[in-house]
């Protein structure tokens, strides 16, 4: 089970007003979902849910809360922050047991930049999944999944099917082979025009013949 713990109280009433009412007293306002005891409305200490945050292992990560020492594991699933601020204004738990399995976003990091011929050259790296949805069990979420680029030109595409996935974990979607990723830029575009204009020369040069 993750480390972070934290303590929470029972909201009794609920509503903008209440909200408003909680975060004048350094606390965040948040709902807690899942299982037979059906919502809950909580708070908890913006201080330590900052803190929480700030340790990066907390939007899809098991940890604990602790109500009045009854001890529930959960998963963060939705944080609202000010657009302004960025001071947390509201976060949604959903009640997990340690050996549920879930459904989780897992997010991707790249290695192996260095040792990549396409990016060597001026290509470039296009991300278009920067997470993974995984199927995994609550004691067990991946901290990211990490895709190596070493060896990896300009054209290569990085598909689902070929990205190794963590023991135990299996990707929600099945019915297609996602892209995660791909390396483009200057050098493919100038390997599609190469032929063309290679094409052209011989033609020209006809051309000089005739009229010669």
């Amino acid at each position: 089970m993750a480390g972070i713990v934290l303590t929470v109280d029972v909201r009794e009433k609920t509503g903008t007003g209440a909200a408003r009412a909680t975060r004048k007293l350094e606390r965040v306002p948040g709902v807690l979902y899942g299982g037979p005891r059906g919502p809950v409305a909580i708070d908890v200490s913006r201080k330590d849910l900052l803190k929480a945050i700030r340790a990066g292992k907390f939007i899809s990560h098991m940890i604990t809360l602790d109500h009045k020492g009854e001890q529930q594991p959960v998963i963060p699933r939705a944080i609202q922050f000010h657009p302004v601020t960025d001071e947390p204004l509201h976060v949604d738990l959903y009640r997990v047991e340690e050996n549920s399995v879930i459904d989780v976003d897992v997010p991707v990091h790249f290695k192996g930049q260095a040792e990549s011929p396409g990016l060597k050259r001026g290509g470039v790296l296009n991300v278009v999944e920067h997470t993974i949805r995984l199927r995994v069990k609550a004691s067990a979420i991946p901290e990211e999944i990490v895709i190596d680029l070493a060896g990896l030109d300009v054209g290569a595409v990085i598909h689902l099917s070929a990205v190794t996935l963590p023991a135990g974990a299996s990707p929600v979607v099945k019915d297609r082979d996602l892209t995660i990723a791909s390396i483009g830029g200057r050098m493919a575009e100038a390997a599609e025009e190469t032929p063309a204009a290679d094409a052209a020369a011989p033609a020209a040069d006809a051309k000089g013949d005739k009229k010669g």
